[in-house]
């Protein structure tokens, strides 16, 4: 998948574009068929949110899973990457966020960079995240907040929550989002299952609470440019990624494809 030039312009100016159902409704399929397993596992990778039982993200899916391997390897979600970073690249973060119906919880006022930065030294915004709608995506269930232009402001100041959510996060203060969406408005990029959102790493944005009857899940990988890779390693190793091996397209119908399998890390599940 490649982007035209009005939409590489595009992302520097927003920071972010969106594409409705770029995946079938039969790809989807193959891919949500997985996710209760995943969930239902037991292991250091799943986080869950305050009420232990409810799950918030789960890490690394694609070093334990053979479908989302796949996906992890995609064209249609690594191109479109490499081309504006004009580097090959490596998985920094590999996520499922679950907003689950009725008890998702938010996802603060935050920049990725921010936190790659701070907790892994990486050395520069060479890295954005590109996000998969495993469900619709609506005004209900907690879409993704955007502040548009954001992202050129770089690094913004920010403080470490541990205790608003189950998942410690660099979050923004109220009063610079108040300035920032007073200079940029909000979005919310909302669609159906298969729908695909590439965002800037400096980008700042959030989700609020799932209220609603809907589950909102979406996969995100976040993608860094080799010869940017992290320089500490203080997180777990499924959290903050050190194989900096480049990514290898697979055939672009690969989740349809039995004969098409990825070599899973040794001891880990299939």
């Amino acid at each position: 998948m490649k982007l035209t030039s009005a939409q590489v312009e595009q992302f520097h100016r927003d920071g972010y574009l969106f594409f409705p159902g770029v995946f079938s409704r039969e790809e989807m399929s193959v891919l949500c068929a997985e996710v209760p397993k995943i969930y239902a596992e037991h292991r250091p990778q799943i986080v869950r949110e305050k009420d232990g039982v409810t799950p918030r993200t789960s890490f690394a899916a694609h070093t334990y899973n053979r479908v989302f391997a796949k996906l992890a390897r995609h064209p249609r979600l690594i191109e479109p990457v490499e081309q504006v970073l004009g580097e090959k690249l490596y998985i920094h973060q590999f996520k499922i966020n679950a907003k689950a119906a009725f008890d998702g919880d938010v996802w603060q006022w935050h920049q990725d960079y921010g936190t790659w930065k701070r907790d892994d030294e990486m050395p520069e915004p060479r890295a954005m995240n590109i996000a998969l709608f495993l469900e619709e995506v609506n005004e209900f269930n907690g879409p993704l907040l955007f502040i548009p232009g954001s992202h050129k402001l770089g690094v913004v100041e920010a403080g470490h929550d541990t205790t608003t959510t189950s998942y410690p996060l660099w979050t923004i203060d109220n009063a610079t989002i108040t300035k920032l969406v007073g200079r940029g408005g909000i979005v919310a990029p909302k669609g159906p299952p298969g729908s695909m959102l590439l965002f800037h790493s400096c980008l700042v944005h959030g989700s609020s609470s799932n209220m609603s009857p809907w589950d909102r899940t979406i996969v995100y990988l976040s993608l860094c440019a080799v010869s940017n890779h992290i320089r500490r390693f203080q997180r777990p190793e499924y959290i903050a990624h050190r194989d900096f091996t480049p990514i290898e397209c697979l055939p672009d119908d690969c989740l349809l494809r039995d004969d098409i399998q990825v070599k899973l890390p040794v001891n880990e599940i299939a």
